[in-house]
């Protein structure tokens, strides 16, 4: 199957003045931020309000792209994808009115799987009209603590679709500014925390509604004419400066492939295989030779494929270039349906971001052969912590965890960044204050990791170490992580990072490693400690044209040791003082 962007209007150059342009511009995705800071400000959910795990999106009365805000980019794309399946398969731009919120949550909604990301991830979208006529459309995906999943926030190994929680195909939760009390009735009774998405839900309501009055400030200034110009202008000066870049890469085709459940975890590994061909000011990735979707809730919608394509894309592009549907335009991809990248119901999704992070890797490790001055080294890849007790106070289940960040790749430019929740993701550390307020769990240690970092000219990010004691009762604990045992690759000479690994009782009375880095939920004790060491970032360049006072920083930081100071990068260094004694490369040691 080939799923293909398409050209659009044609630009009117030179019809906008550019500093309106650039106005226009600014307040657009200060509208979108706007939005997400509404929803992270109201919310109950640890997931939304610490983690901030929304994103907001607007676009014209076509359904094309105009902002976004800065939040998860596994999300942002797939906003727009499902505004387009709702448009084409559902409710047609004639059936919009003043008030309405269409509400979604269904990954297949429309036949395919180019809708939400998963089932927690509820879209929802607001027509914005101007003098009676429809002339935007904003847009609010949230992912959401519980919607009645076979476990506690859609935890577990699912099967199949059925298994993660009600599916709501794209309805009219707001009705010309009333709200379909039935169905949200309906839906609070199919979650474990009613309270929260009720609150959660009206929450993103309202913040998604609230874009229409900052969008018609807009047509208020400079009406509908102008702004309506600015809107086409912005998109096709996206599209002319991403052609641009794309024509400086090589023409060509460049492949690569990349293993997820690397470890063998429910028959795994499964392959992810890509081919990149670059023609002129257009690329196409081309996943034909991809392993097919598993039972399991690993597999990637198509729109979650298109967003890990676009992301990759914003990196190894110009990050001036204004995110809008122009960006999109000169790429394409073939995937084949009922693949890992384009799951076919009744696969389950959930866990979809296993193979979403992957694929950012396998486009980085094509484009390396093209761009290796733009790309990134593997990074951790997935990682989520999450642990579902009984809650002390009553007989509800309660949740509570992160998405483990782990060590990013380093680059032609730079070293990798310790600890950050990476690529796709891109969710903020919960404090662990604001854990232990909500959660039976006390936190033990969270630290760098030392040595994780893949060695090289540029170093990958370190990984970290993250303990915690659970008080509550009946834990069971749900872990997912990536890279164990084909390790974060490096680039052009950099040395892979560490793998990741989790242990039970590490240094305790019953200590075990899990064998596996991802799976069925993991029962354990009242009072058992919880271990995660993360991935790390692969480096980038040979070890030895590090410069000598960077690894000294390294050591001093604590990220690196002095015995891999010296046996890796050729720097030793004075255990008690940490000054550089001797460097030990290339035709023999060098005293200092």
């Amino acid at each position: 199957m080939t799923q293909t962007q398409t050209s659009g209007a044609t630009a009117l150059a030179g019809a906008v003045d550019p500093v309106t342009l650039e106005i226009v511009r600014n307040a657009l995705n200060a509208v979108a931020e706007r939005v997400t800071g509404r929803m992270i400000r109201s919310a109950n959910s640890f997931i939304v309000k610490e983690m901030e795990d929304c994103s907001a999106a607007l676009f014209d009365a076509d359904g094309r792209l105009l902002a976004e805000s800065a939040n998860s980019p596994i999300h942002l794309s797939c906003v727009g994808v499902c505004l387009a399946t709702v448009l084409e398969h559902y409710f047609p731009v004639a059936d919009w009115n003043p008030g309405d919120v269409v509400l979604c949550n269904d990954p297949y909604a429309g036949g395919e799987s180019m809708a939400t990301a998963h089932t927690n991830d509820l879209i929802a979208l607001s027509p914005v009209f101007w003098e009676g006529r429809l002339v935007a459309f904003a847009g609010l995906m949230v992912h959401h603590l519980d919607i009645g999943a076979m476990w506690m926030g859609t935890r577990g190994w699912g099967a199949e679709i059925y298994q993660e929680g009600f599916r709501c195909p794209p309805l009219k939760l707001v009705e010309q500014g009333r709200i379909d009390r039935k169905l949200l009735a309906f839906m609070l009774n199919n979650t474990r925390v009613p309270e929260t998405l009720e609150n959660d839900l009206t929450s993103q309501l309202s913040s998604v509604q609230a874009a229409a009055d900052d969008l018609l400030a807009l047509f208020r200034k400079y009406g509908a004419k102008e702004v309506a110009e600015c809107f086409e202008e912005l998109i096709a000066y996206s599209e002319r400066r991403t052609r641009a870049e794309i024509s400086r890469i090589p023409d060509g085709v460049y492949c690569h492939e990349e293993p997820i459940l690397d470890d063998g975890a429910k028959g795994g590994p499964y392959w992810l295989r890509l081919r990149i061909v670059k023609t002129g000011s257009e690329i196409t990735f081309d996943f034909s030779g991809t392993d097919p979707q598993v039972i399991g809730p690993i597999n990637a919608p198509m729109a979650t494929t298109w967003a890990a394509i676009y992301y990759v894309m914003r990196c190894v592009t110009d990050p001036t270039i204004p995110s809008t549907e122009g960006c999109k335009r000169p790429i394409h991809a073939i995937a084949p349906a009922a693949s890992l990248v384009n799951a076919r119901k009744p696969a389950a999704v959930y866990q979809r971001m296993v193979v979403c992070h992957s694929l950012v890797d396998l486009a980085m490790g094509a484009l390396a052969q093209a761009l290796p001055d733009r790309v990134m080294a593997d990074s951790c890849g997935c990682n989520y912590n999450y642990t579902i007790v009984d809650d002390p106070k009553s007989a509800r289940q309660m949740m509570f965890g992160e998405v483990a960040p782990g060590g990013l790749g380093a680059t032609s430019r730079g070293d990798g960044i310790e600890v950050m929740s990476c690529h796709v993701t891109n969710c903020p550390i919960p404090p662990i204050e604001a854990i232990e307020m909500e959660a039976p769990v006390l936190y033990l240690r969270r630290e760098y990791q030392e040595d994780s970092g893949g060695a090289g000219r540029w170093r990958g990010g370190v990984g970290q170490v993250l303990t915690y004691q659970v008080m509550g009762r009946r834990p069971r604990l749900y872990r997912t992580s990536q890279k164990s045992r084909s390790l974060p690759q490096g680039f052009c000479g950099g040395l892979p990072g560490k793998g990741g690994r989790w242990i039970i009782n590490e240094g305790r009375a019953g200590e075990r490693v899990i064998a596996y880095a991802i799976g069925d939920l993991e029962s354990f004790e009242q009072g058992d400690t919880v271990t995660d060491y993360t991935p790390a970032g692969g480096g980038f360049g040979a070890p030895h044209e590090r410069e000598p006072w960077r690894v000294q920083a390294d050591v001093r930081a604590g990220l690196v040791s002095t015995e891999t100071a010296e046996k890796v990068y050729g720097i030793k260094l004075d255990p008690a003082t940490n000054e550089i004694v001797a460097v030990t490369r290339g035709a023999g040691p060098t005293a200092r």
